[in-house]
């Protein structure tokens, strides 16, 4: 990862176009983290007061959407001069966050239609079993996750990545708390670096796997709890 410090900003974002070289995209995140996190508070609060897991959730999207098609964003840039790069990924953080954000309303106009003529909810059997098939969604969800997971992070440290992965996702610690246990050996930073790529990288794989249906990966209730 040392080599990739001293790359300049265009040899790293093309060191990382089309690539899983994990020590690239980990210098990319160090160096690029704080411009794509403040682009995507900034375009979010136009839009209203953001809540921190959604804030997660569209810095997320961010990466993902300069990894999907191959990368084909970052394969595209273009640099017109060598600090190009911060520009171009403020404007596609800019744009994810508009498309949620228009997505999110185009979808509560059209529920807003029908709320008028909803009946209330009942509990009864149907519903108790959709209740159980939920449950066995949910619980195959978390397999497939599993199996995603080991995939990413084959080979060196395997064992720490599913480890912090698990106790974030499964337990819903911080990543104070989990910096805190002694066998992790990161600092706080260090623990955050490791989520974001994990689930970068698997919800990357589960989308490319599954192109009419986006598996959620990220378990929003333990996220509330920081």
């Amino acid at each position: 990862m040392v080599r990739y410090a001293k790359f300049s900003s265009t040899e790293l974002v093309r060191a990382c176009a089309g690539s899983k070289d994990e020590g690239a995209w980990t210098e990319f995140i160090r160096r690029f983290h704080v411009v794509i996190a403040a682009a995507v508070l900034k375009t979010a609060r136009r839009w209203g007061e953001p809540l921190r897991p959604q804030l997660d959730d569209l810095i997320q999207d961010s990466y993902l959407k300069l990894c999907e098609n191959d990368s084909r964003l970052l394969r595209s840039f273009q640099p017109r001069h060598k600090d190009s790069i911060y520009g171009f990924l403020k404007v596609v953080a800019a744009n994810v966050v508009h498309d949620h954000f228009k997505s999110a309303l185009a979808a509560k106009r059209g529920a807003g239609q029908t709320e008028a003529i909803s009946d209330p909810i009942r509990i009864d059997s149907k519903t108790a079993a959709i209740d159980s098939f939920d449950a066995v969604s949910r619980r195959l969800q978390i397999e497939q996750v599993e199996k995603v997971l080991r995939l990413v992070t084959a080979g060196k440290d395997q064992k720490r990545k599913c480890m912090i992965f698990w106790l974030r996702h499964r337990q819903g610690h911080t990543a104070s708390e989990i910096a805190a246990i002694p066998s992790i050996g990161l600092t706080t930073e260090g623990v955050e670096s490791v989520l974001l790529r994990l689930a970068i990288m698997i919800r990357a794989h589960l989308i490319s796997s599954s192109p009419h249906r986006e598996v959620k990966v990220l378990n929003r209730k333990n996220r509330s709890k920081r």
